[in-house]
């Protein structure tokens, strides 16, 4: 059955609050978008699996959804699902996808139809959390977001009674800013913050930020939970990801199996003698298709090694190489891709690709995990319980 309609009167009266009183639960917001949010769940149902034998996860009110046997569901309910087998309906993991026309039906009939988004957030919860010793919930950005239907992420962390752990980018000035910004939302709607987690911090700083950040924070009255280094492999796209991005079509050796990543950009504007030192695994070529020498180089290096030097080859302009170079290209399992723009757009927009895990990043959760249980104080979090 697909998903019954958010607007839709229910038969059973409208519930405010969920009917569980019993089961524990922390709420996840972020300062930002794209602060590490996700990746915070991904590693905290990981480590609390460890501690409690059952642990739920929903995402009440999601912005990205995917289709799912007929159900819009919220593409960070279905990424977790697939990944730990929740053992819940999915669609209770993502009772309320947001949809282009979904704020203005709300605005048309509001005070109904917020009473019934309510009750169908209330609902779902009780559904992943029944026999459950701790329910992880996941909000959408920052502490505001989702104002516009009264369904801020400050607003359902009140209703769900929910404690709440911000994840914030690293430093000192900025994230306590922006922490204090979120925990006054979080104030007015009398839900506690338990602790923040701030993220993608330089290994050589994580001491200075613990110590001055954590400083800011107890002043807050915020503890802090903990300090995740920067791991360049989390943001990092694969050569998949990459054609998508630019509308690429595949030239060789189509990108399948674990996916490479993609650590570093190299325009070939160099001579063939300039482009040996770049011609490492993890760095993209992006070259015009008439540049032989760099083309040959590639093939070269690849040959010699035995192994892949690079993780692909990017031709601008959509110009293809000579059809003998082709030939060798074949012969190797260099990925390449012709795209039909300009060396200095297709850098552009791969730098500024903004990457989020997919269930197939086989290699990111490892990574995920172990940044959870080494670097957040997974007792001090619990102690708020």
């Amino acid at each position: 059955m697909p998903n019954p309609n958010p607007f839709e009167q229910p038969s059973l009266p409208l519930l405010t609050k969920p009917t569980n009183d019993i089961t524990r639960r922390i709420f996840v917001a972020a300062t930002r978008m794209n602060d590490g949010k996700t990746t915070a769940c991904l590693g905290l149902f990981a480590a609390l699996q460890h501690l409690y034998p059952r642990v739920g996860f929903i995402k009440p009110v999601g912005q990205r959804f995917v289709e799912v046997e007929g159900h819009k569901v919220d593409e960070d309910s279905y990424l977790l699902d697939m990944i730990y087998k929740v053992r819940v309906p999915i669609e209770s993991m993502s009772p309320i996808t947001v949809d282009p026309t979904f704020t203005r039906r709300f605005l048309g009939n509001p005070t109904e139809t917020y009473a019934l988004l309510v009750d169908k957030i209330c609902r779902a919860f009780d559904r992943v959390s029944w026999e459950k010793d701790f329910t992880l919930i996941e909000g959408t950005g920052h502490a505001g977001v989702g104002s516009i239907f009264d369904l801020s992420n400050a607003r359902v962390a009140q209703i769900l009674d929910a404690k709440v752990i911000l994840v914030c980018p690293g430093g000192i000035g900025r994230p306590i800013d922006e922490i204090a910004l979120n925990k006054a939302l979080f104030d007015r709607e009398g839900v506690k913050i338990i602790g923040a987690i701030l993220n993608k911090v330089d290994a050589d700083k994580i001491p200075q930020i613990v110590q001055y950040a954590g400083l800011g924070l107890a002043r807050l009255g915020v503890p802090l939970l903990g300090v995740l280094p920067v791991q360049k492999m989390l943001s990092a796209p694969n050569l998949s990801q990459v054609a998508e991005e630019i509308g690429g079509r595949w030239v060789n050796a189509r990108a399948t199996g674990a996916p490479e990543r993609i650590l570093r950009v190299v325009v070939g504007a160099m001579t063939a003698k300039g482009i040996i030192d770049h011609l490492q695994p993890g760095n993209l070529l992006i070259t015009p298709g008439d540049r032989d020498d760099v083309i040959l180089a590639a093939i070269s290096a690849t040959s010699i090694s035995g192994t892949k030097a690079i993780a692909g080859i990017i031709l601008t302009n959509d110009i293809l190489p000579h059809p003998k170079l082709l030939e060798l290209l074949a012969q190797t399992d260099i990925p390449v891709i012709a795209a039909r723009e300009d060396a200095y757009t297709i850098t552009s927009k791969v730098n500024s690709m903004t990457v989020k895990t997919q269930p197939q990043d086989v290699d990111k959760i490892p990574v995920i995990k172990r940044l959870i249980t080494e670097y957040v104080d997974l007792q001090k979090l619990l102690a708020a319980f």
